[in-house]
């Protein structure tokens, strides 16, 4: 069922997929509220520096509050009828998550649940949230498949990410709130994270330092370019979850419901390995880079692959931007951003 809005709601509208999400929103007429408590988990300049190219926009208008923050949450869906809501804010990272565990229990279960019960009292018609392909954690079925059990995760990201869908489903079968997940597979590309793997070997290959390859470059990942995320992200919102009428309990469907409830794969369905991907980044900035190869890090999986024909079926997109593009686009602003 096709569902026309017009008020959104943008939780981590200062993040990476956040900001893109919303910039391309007000692009296309919608009005967005966005909300994001800052923290510094990284860089807050980014932050404020993606925040500053939203603030032009006369339909955007931006709260600064942590989901954790029941009554600022509760306050902000009371004075504004949002039609869909898109929760992107988390705490973010597979490795923090075994430095400050605490960080999030207090976005990704706390911060969810308050956004859950804010969208059942105020009759929000489609919740949308970002999931994660840290989900499929000890899975080696490849491609992963929303249709897959996902019960094995090997960091507590992966686990608060997982929880997130368990959560939705509750109330969606509980309120028949209708609720999509997004498991999002290694997302890069201009304005970015610089946590994530292609801002730090950027950053250390311009200053001649070594870049960190972990399980000595035998890593395979399903880069997804952001404009591809953001795209998926629109189309799933306007489409809502129906439940399944084929749905049994006798051999339940992971990816499905017999609730209002859905989760989709938004990846390249191309994996690539790792020293593929800085071969490509070598050649985009002219500079090769100084390798120090490491084991496997707690908490990392060797490969992600995404079976992404549910969301091809369902809102007839298929992500599809090659790393070489996607690269040279993030290389371009880099340099630009940093006035290199």
């Amino acid at each position: 069922m096709t569902f026309h809005f017009k008020n959104a709601l943008v939780t981590g509208a200062a993040g990476f997929i956040g900001f893109h999400l919303s910039k391309r929103l007000l692009d296309d007429g919608c009005r967005v509220t966005g909300i994001d408590n800052l923290n510094d988990y990284y860089d807050v300049s980014l932050k404020t520096a993606r925040l500053d190219k939203l603030k032009p926009f006369s339909g955007f208008s931006f709260f600064k509050n942590d989901l954790s923050d029941r009554k600022g949450l509760e306050t902000l869906f009371k004075n504004t009828r949002f039609d869909v809501v898109v929760n992107l804010a988390a705490q973010a990272g597979v490795r923090y998550s075994l430095e400050n565990p605490y960080s999030y229990v207090d976005s990704n279960l706390v911060g969810f649940v308050n956004i859950l019960e804010c969208c059942r009292h105020n009759a929000v018609k489609h919740l949308v949230f970002a999931s994660s392909s840290s989900v499929y954690g000890a899975n080696t079925a490849m491609p992963f498949s929303v249709h897959h059990n996902v019960d094995h995760p090997v960091s507590l990201y992966a686990a608060s990410k997982k929880a997130n869908e368990l959560m939705a489903h509750t109330y969606s079968h509980l309120y028949r709130l209708p609720c999509t997940g997004l498991r999002f597979f290694t997302v890069y590309g201009p304005w970015g994270r610089p946590d994530m793997a292609l801002f730090l070997f950027t950053k250390a290959i311009l200053e001649g330092k070594p870049i960190k390859v972990f399980n000595h470059g035998k890593m395979q990942r399903d880069f997804t370019f952001i404009d591809d995320i953001v795209e998926g992200v629109v189309r799933v919102m306007a489409k809502l979850p129906e439940p399944n009428p084929n749905w049994s309990g006798d051999k339940p469907d992971p990816g499905t419901s017999s609730a209002p409830y859905k989760v989709y794969n938004i990846g390249n369905n191309q994996p690539v390995q790792l020293m593929e991907f800085i071969a490509v980044l070598e050649r985009s900035l002219g500079k090769t880079a100084k390798k120090e190869f490491l084991d496997i890090q707690p908490g990392d999986v060797p490969a992600t692959y995404a079976d992404v024909d549910d969301l091809i079926r369902d809102v007839g997109f298929r992500p599809a931007t090659p790393i070489e593009t996607g690269i040279e686009r993030f290389v371009s602003w880099y340099k630009s951003f940093y006035g290199i």
